[in-house]
């Protein structure tokens, strides 16, 4: 029998009554719709093109409580469906030449970060708060390494301007979805039942 580690999904979004692949399903989607909302939070920056959203703590929600498949495939999910023309990208945007522009080493981060982020949640460490400011940290980083390489790219920029542009303006306000992050998941872990003692 292949183990299956468990997660947040498996104690707060049991879903008990539907075939294993169709619970998954769900919760992928509905985390994909989850991020696609929070990409409605959206602060333009006149002096770069990367908006503030509230995608990134979705982000590492959606690997925290779904796993690192689940959560890779909802980001996966996300990204395809805003590729598509559906306007789930930052303030209502969408379509190939988003997909393609000038934030896609951040779309792509997004399913990296998720995965970690989710790996690291199934070897339980989002069930403290120190361990989860790591997880999060972790999977924040990846997503900023990966959207700063594409700007240095995708403009011609060095390092220094990609990084003045792509995340330094970021990091007070990721710094606080980090830590609620951090806080929400180990607190939801003690709030559910455990189902074995050692949890």
């Amino acid at each position: 029998m292949t183990y299956q580690p468990e997660v947040l999904s498996t104690r707060i979004l049991p879903l008990g009554k539907l075939d294993a692949r169709i619970a998954t399903a769900v919760r992928v989607l509905g985390f994909a719709l989850l991020t696609a909302a929070c990409a409605q939070i959206s602060i333009p920056l006149g002096f770069t093109p990367v908006p503030i959203t509230g995608q990134t703590f979705a982000v590492l929600l959606t690997g925290a409580v779904l796993g690192s498949r689940a959560g890779a495939a909802s980001q996966l999910l996300y990204v395809a469906l805003g590729g598509v023309g559906l306007p789930f990208y930052a303030g209502g945007t969408g379509g190939w030449e988003t997909l393609t522009g000038s934030t896609a080493g951040y779309l792509a981060g997004f399913i990296v970060a998720a995965y970690v982020t989710g790996y690291l949640a199934e070897r339980r460490y989002d069930r403290r708060f120190g361990t989860s400011v790591f997880t999060f940290l972790f999977g924040n980083l990846i997503i900023y390494t990966l959207g700063v390489a594409w700007l240095m790219s995708y403009f011609s920029w060095d390092f220094l301007t990609a990084f003045d542009k792509g995340m330094e303006p970021f990091l007070i306000g990721d710094a606080i979805k980090i830590f609620l992050a951090a806080g929400l998941t180990p607190t939801v872990w003690n709030l559910s039942k455990p189902s074995h003692p050692d949890n």
